[in-house]
C-alpha cells in the first residue's frame, strides 16, 4: 500500500470552492418543442383577427395564456419547454405592441 505524503505547508492550499450545478438543466429538444408549439398557438390565434385592433387584443390574450402555461410548466413540467414558450410568447407580445405603435403612427391617435 502506498503512503501519501503530507503537504509541507510552504504553499498553503486554497479552500475548496463550492460547485453549483442546476439540478434540472434546460435541454435543446424541449426548448425547441415549447417554442414551436407556442409559435403555432400565436399564429393560429392571430389568424382569427380581422383588423389591427382585433390582432392586437387576440395576440395579447394569447401571449398572456402562453405565459400562464409557461409558469405551470416551470412548476410542474419541463423547464426547457417553459423557456421556449416564454421566449416565443415575449416575441409575440412584442409584435402585437409594434402593430399598436404602427397603427398609432399611421392614424395619429392611440385609440382604436
Amino acid at each position: 500500500m502506498q503512503q501519501l505524503r503530507q503537504p509541507s505547508g510552504l504553499f498553503p492550499a486554497k479552500p475548496a470552492r463550492p460547485s453549483f450545478r442546476e439540478p434540472h438543466r434546460v435541454r435543446v429538444g424541449p426548448l425547441a418543442a415549447g417554442a414551436a408549439i407556442a409559435a403555432v398557438w400565436l399564429l393560429l390565434t392571430g389568424l382569427f383577427a380581422g383588423s389591427a385592433q382585433a390582432y392586437f387584443w387576440l395576440t395579447t390574450l394569447a401571449t398572456l395564456a402562453a405565459w400562464a402555461v409557461a409558469v405551470v410548466l416551470v412548476r410542474f413540467g419541463d423547464r426547457g419547454a417553459a423557456t421556449g414558450v416564454a421566449l416565443v410568447g415575449a416575441f409575440g407580445g412584442t409584435v402585437a405592441f409594434l402593430v399598436f405603435v404602427v397603427h398609432w403612427g399611421i392614424t395619429g391617435s392611440p385609440s382604436w
